[in-house]
């Protein structure tokens, strides 16, 4: 079955093809509008389609539009109701669901040739497990998988719990009713702390470790887990724990500290969730996805503490992956035989010809070197700076070795370095990439293998001054590990920096510059390398340096 998923509705447009159960494409239409996140999630954008990325997973394809079997759109309006019988505050929300109910009737017009009578709605939620539990790692064995969903809100909820059985099929156990919602919740903590809201949260959580929870306990009267399986999340004055910021405004120890409880007060609603769910089903597995999953901190205590054997998350566990979840599950449903996600590089990728026409076509002087990870290896030796561009870029929000910023994680500016380079908040920290086999020796806490950097690990004390710049100030690190199998050329380039510093880690930052979307094809890889003080281009098998910079 060909089937495209497509995701509009809030934010992070995105499309997705599943083709006979394997997943082909999938891409945010971000990294072709270069607009950030595809458009704000207000219910005037609500309209706006995928269109870029969804043409772009036909061609990949080699579809027609009308070869397609069936097109998924993330979001069930029959299932919706009025914002105020919600308890949401969202005037304009039933623009939004008018824009919902018209959905077929926009994607035939933005993809001519399309039958409307092909468009099936997904529930939000529905769309969220599928993009995890279908396309987890264990796919296909035959054994039940939990899974939870955590957001802001879908059409009604804000959360499901279920299983997947053996056969694909979902049974959900509960689900959230709006207004009460986790992600809402620390949505609204964002917006008080003087950043972006549903765009900025991780901002929320690095800040958080800066903090100590000196609030919690008042946030554990308004904030709990309920025998049913669900939470509620009170009315929350956040004026009393700490006067709203501004944007750009200084923050001080009050705004860390409340950051720091509701981290913590997320972290144990989630558990109580978790273990909740578990003691109903008794499985080993459990998958995460909503943009609740995308907090690497809380997954980490759910690893540890939860009680599964097993805990996956969805790299794109945002709205995005959504598209790639309808996809699913609509395949699954029609008997596909689901072949798991094995990897996020699911976006565009370019020849080595191709690359090369770009380069001549910028008039830049370049080099084609034996081993373009060894050139890398040696630029970051000497401390340099490295924009690396190869293969197909990532699907979700974390760049995994394929647009990424590298640098040397020996020396502690490189910290500050990099934050200036891209132009952000100096409190955000930065990841390693590190060698599967090699791991273990330096991290704990969370799971090896961590290949989707969706997990914290407490860095080994005998490491943190030897890799000082991607620890973070609580002595963690978001890590990304490397399976040379999987993703060879990152990690010869790992072993060749090893090879010259004796450090088998590497800076590993997402390759763009603040308020843009991560480079996708190579015209932005050109222009940010134009534009940022960065010491080398890596892209394809070809290097562009420039003159060291000052710094």
């Amino acid at each position: 079955m060909r089937v495209l998923g497509i995701n509009a509705l809030f934010h992070d447009p995105s499309a997705a093809l599943v083709v006979d159960g394997v997943t082909v494409a999938a891409a945010e239409e971000e990294r072709f509008s270069r607009r950030k996140h595809g458009h704000r999630p207000v219910p005037f954008a609500a309209w706006e389609l995928p269109e870029l990325a969804a043409r772009w997973c036909l061609d990949e394809a080699g579809l027609d539009v009308g070869e397609l079997d069936a097109v998924t759109y993330s979001f069930d309006v029959d299932l919706a109701r009025p914002a105020d019988e919600m308890g949401l505050f969202d005037p304009w929300d039933h623009l939004r669901q008018t824009y919902a109910r018209e959905a077929p009737g926009f994607l035939s017009t933005a993809l001519p040739g399309l039958d409307p009578a092909q468009v099936r709605t997904v529930p939000h939620h529905v769309a969220h497990a599928a993009s995890s539990a279908l396309a987890a790692p264990w796919v296909g064995e035959g054994e039940p998988t939990d899974v939870l969903v955590l957001d802001g809100r879908g059409e009604c909820a804000s959360h499901l719990s279920g299983t997947y059985g053996g056969d694909g099929r979902l049974t959900i156990h509960h689900t959230q009713r709006l207004p009460h919602s986790l992600g809402l919740l620390y949505e609204d903590l964002t917006d008080h702390l003087g950043f972006l809201r549903s765009s900025d949260e991780y901002k929320v959580m690095a800040m958080a470790s800066y903090g100590e929870p000196r609030f919690l306990d008042q946030l554990r009267s308004l904030v709990f887990a309920t025998d049913e399986g669900g939470f509620e999340t009170g009315r929350i004055d956040w004026q009393t724990f700490a006067k709203r910021l501004g944007s750009g405004e200084e923050w001080t120890s009050d705004h860390a500290d409340l950051a720091a409880s509701v981290q913590k007060r997320l972290e144990e609603v989630l558990l109580d969730l978790a273990r909740g769910l578990r003691a109903r089903t008794g499985n080993r597995r459990l998958t995460l996805a909503g943009g609740v999953a995308l907090n690497c901190v809380a997954n980490t205590v759910l690893h540890e503490s939860s009680g599964y054997d097993e805990v996956w998350v969805q790299p794109a566990a945002g709205d995005a992956g959504t598209a790639l979840g309808g996809a699913l599950h609509v395949a699954a449903q029609a008997g596909d035989a689901i072949v798991p996600m094995t990897g996020a590089d699911l976006g565009r990728g370019w020849s080595d010809d191709e690359v090369e026409a770009w380069l001549r076509r910028a008039q830049v002087a370049y080099e084609r070197p034996a081993d373009v990870a060894a050139e890398v290896a040696e630029c970051l030796a000497s401390d340099g700076v490295v924009a690396w561009f190869q293969g197909r870029s990532e699907f979700g929000p974390r760049a995994l070795g394929h647009r990424s910023l590298l640098a040397h994680p020996g020396r502690r500016e490189n910290l500050e370095r990099l934050n200036d380079v891209k132009g952000r908040e100096q409190f955000r920290p930065v990841a390693p990439m590190v060698r599967l086999e090699r791991a273990g020796e330096i991290f704990s806490r969370g799971p090896i293998p961590s290949p989707f950097m969706l997990f914290v690990h407490d860095v080994d004390p005998a490491w943190r001054e030897r890799i000082p710049a991607v620890v973070h100030v609580d002595g963690t690190a978001r890590v990304q590990t490397v399976d040379p199998e999987r993703e060879p050329l990152v990690a010869r380039m790992l072993a060749e920096f090893e090879r010259r510093t004796g450090l088998p880690v590497v800076v590993n930052t997402s390759l763009n510059t603040a308020g843009r979307p991560m480079v996708d094809d190579p015209r932005d890889a050109l222009e940010c390398f134009g534009s940022a003080p960065v010491s080398m281009l890596a892209i394809g098998p070809f290097v562009v340096r420039r003159p060291a910079v000052a710094r």
